[in-house]
């Protein structure tokens, strides 16, 4: 195998791990907006994107104590976006090198 070809091949894989990151903080920031403009939570895909974002930020979505319910959404599913877009642009640009 040539070092073109790995690197081809790491780069692909870099670029996918990337993009899956960017699909899953999508779908959580695109709950909070939903959230903060009050979406119709009988709506099946605005429950789907609730339910996705609730399994994906399990562990972050009540981690925070705030008052206001909206902040304890933002804040929550706010951090758990973060940390896969962080976590996963990181992985890739491991696997570019």
């Amino acid at each position: 195998m040539s070092y073109r070809t790995r690197s081809s091949g790491s780069s692909s894989a870099a670029r996918i791990i990337a993009v899956v990151a960017d699909v899953l903080a999508f779908i959580i920031i695109l709950w909070i907006l939903m959230y903060l403009l009050d979406a119709n939570r009988g709506n099946d895909f605005v429950q789907w994107v609730h339910d996705a974002a609730t399994w994906l930020a399990g562990w972050s979505y009540d981690l925070f104590t705030f008052d206001a319910a909206w902040a304890r959404v933002v804040a929550g599913y706010g951090l758990a976006a973060v940390v896969y877009l962080f976590i996963g642009h990181a992985i890739a640009g491991r696997i570019r090198r």
